[in-house]
């Protein structure tokens, strides 16, 4: 299963042409080992949104990168249970033919798949509306600012975070080039040369309310 058209992606590219602030994270690290899980329950967040291809798995692939399996249980054991998401551009969504593969991926994973129509970066409602139900809370009672939002790339995850007002924490380095999406693979460079110049500029991603990255 490979992704197809991203319509929300396509739209959010007027957004962040006119707030080029939105592609910046306010983490940044190699990859799930190094982000600081403690700090973060300290700092007021109480759920990890996890993309899936070169964040947590090599592309299309359905159990965590070995190396990172002791980062995931910490992860695990400090967000137990309702308190992390995977949201994928993949598995899930229109392109997931019966949900297959979102089904085969809560298996290997043991999390719960966000299944929905729009992709990332245009399905915050749908996000906060799946943790809401996986706590049986009532609609609308997830503050966005208690989400974090992981990933690999900027125009998708961390757009996703930034539009939504929640932490947007990116992971630099992918697990494996081999059997990437071409169209991502390609986005990605351009994604890694555009935050350079970003930076260097002194563009700042929005404030977040516990104050990290600021």
């Amino acid at each position: 299963m490979v992704q197809w058209f991203n319509s929300a992606g396509v739209r959010s590219v007027w957004q962040v042409v006119r707030q080029p602030g939105l592609l910046m994270p306010h983490v940044v690290v190699a990859d799930i080992r190094s982000i600081p899980y403690e700090d973060l329950r300290a700092r007021g967040i109480r759920y990890l949104v996890f993309d899936k291809d070169n964040c947590l798995t090599a592309p299309y692939a359905e159990h965590v990168h070995p190396p990172f399996a002791d980062a995931w249980r910490r992860c695990r054991t400090l967000f137990p249970g309702a308190h992390v998401l995977i949201v994928s551009n993949s598995a899930g969504t229109a392109d997931d033919r019966d949900r297959w593969a979102a089904s085969q991926m809560e298996a290997a994973l043991g999390v719960p798949v966000l299944r929905h129509r729009r992709k990332k970066p245009g399905c915050g409602d749908d996000v906060l509306a799946a943790l809401g139900a996986m706590e049986d809370l009532a609609p609308r009672s997830i503050d966005p600012r208690h989400v974090a939002v992981v990933g690999d790339r900027l125009a998708t995850d961390v757009v996703l975070a930034n539009t939504n007002a929640m932490l947007a924490i990116w992971t630099t380095d992918i697990v494996s080039a081999a059997g990437d999406n071409a169209v991502a693979s390609v986005a990605r460079t351009i994604e890694h040369r555009l935050y350079g110049m970003l930076k260097r500029r002194g563009v700042r991603p929005p404030p977040h309310a516990s104050g990290i990255g600021q």
